[in-house]
């Protein structure tokens, strides 16, 4: 049954303000307690409603500022050179947007950050650069550009480029404003160096070739034991999905990056995906729960989310709150675009907070208002 959206439909708090009730509301207050019915109609919304607004991050005017700051500081007294990307309605908790968080990392040859593990599970979409790395609990996983990279809690972790590679950037993605809203969070720094416990890129070569699993692989982790998902291996996927599915109405081919063991999203906190847009394809409009944020891997083209035009191209980075309207467009005639998006997917779904609706009107296509 859908519901009525009216504030006058029985069920709803409609109690008006008298001078006994003021008065008792302050009695109430004095005692730390307060009048459900006061704030019902805020705490319990008819539908969801976000904190966040859609932001688009330009990737070409913050590119010089990111690698400005490895001029003015360095990793050691930073503990992480990051510019980290702030919603507008979410600087009290440094939010990207809903409860996740984001950065753009920069670190230049033979620069290493000290290992240090916290409660938040981290992420890395990798945008420029060569010869970068990461080291996760002793494993040493070399990055290239579109590789998408795990960290998962309370693993010990550390990056770094080799000395005879290029300056690498890349995106960071933590569900820390989760965590801390939790009031779960922890921080620590390893003394010393992490110790290697298995050859370079040895967890990737086990796990990432074919969908072929050894059976006397032991991993008891809740997490996805791949750590890095190579662009080399996941772009031809999307290109041979693409030859023969439709794909989705709203997402055009849409690919959840997995654990290989279970088929289930790669962290217990947050999930990711990478999607295709064939040529000139216009998706449909829907909304969900659940908090995104995009980076175009490649191509250009648009988004429409509430009601507003958001255009992208290669490296920007762009938010989708939760429960707002949002479609992709890709503007090119001949080639395809492909959209990288992290999101807090595993939270929702796992609480049974997943609702989607589709854009009711013109089609399934909003009216742009910008």
């Amino acid at each position: 049954m859908d519901a009525k959206y009216s504030d006058d439909q029985i069920g709803r708090a409609r109690v008006k303000d008298t001078p006994e009730l003021e008065a008792y509301y302050k009695e109430l207050e004095a005692l730390g307690a307060g009048a459900l019915w006061t704030v019902a109609n805020d705490i319990e919304p008819w539908e969801p409603r976000t904190s966040s607004i859609p932001m688009l991050w330009k990737y070409d005017d913050l590119r010089s500022l990111v690698l400005k700051s490895s001029e003015l500081v360095t990793p050691e007294q930073a503990g992480r050179r990051v510019v980290y990307l702030v919603n507008d309605k979410r600087k009290d908790v440094s939010a990207a947007v809903g409860w996740l968080y984001t950065g753009i990392q920069v670190t230049r040859p033979g620069e290493s950050t000290s290992a240090h593990r916290h409660k938040a599970s981290a992420l890395r979409f990798i945008m420029e650069g060569s010869k970068g790395y990461t080291v996760v609990d002793g494993n040493k996983i070399m990055l290239e550009v579109n590789d998408f990279v795990i960290t998962p809690n309370s693993t010990w972790h550390e990056h770094g480029v080799e000395a005879d590679g290029e300056t690498c950037i890349w995106q960071d993605g933590l569900d820390i404003p989760l965590v801390n809203a939790l009031e779960a969070n922890d921080y620590a720094v390893y003394d010393g160096k992490q110790p290697l416990v298995a050859p370079v890129n040895h967890l990737p070569m086990t796990f990432g070739g074919a969908g072929l699993i050894s059976p006397d692989i032991n991993w008891d982790k809740p997490y996805s034991p791949l750590f890095k998902y190579s662009w080399k291996n996941v772009y031809p996927a999307l290109l041979e999905s693409s030859k023969v599915n439709d794909g989705s109405a709203f997402d055009g081919i849409l690919m959840r990056y997995t654990n290989p063991l279970t088929g289930g999203h790669v962290m217990q906190t947050m999930g990711a995906s990478i999607q295709l847009l064939r040529a000139h394809e216009h998706t449909k409009a829907h909304k969900h729960t659940g908090s995104f944020v995009y980076q175009c891997a490649k191509g250009k083209g648009y988004s429409v989310i509430g009601g507003k035009r958001y255009d992208w191209k290669e490296r920007d980075i762009f938010c989708v709150p939760s429960w707002e309207y949002h479609e992709h467009v890709n503007l090119s005639d001949t080639e395809d675009a492909v959209l990288f998006s992290f999101n807090d997917l595993p939270v929702i779904e796992k609480l049974g907070l997943y609702q989607e609706k589709e854009y009711p009107d013109n089609d399934g296509f909003q009216t742009i208002n910008n």
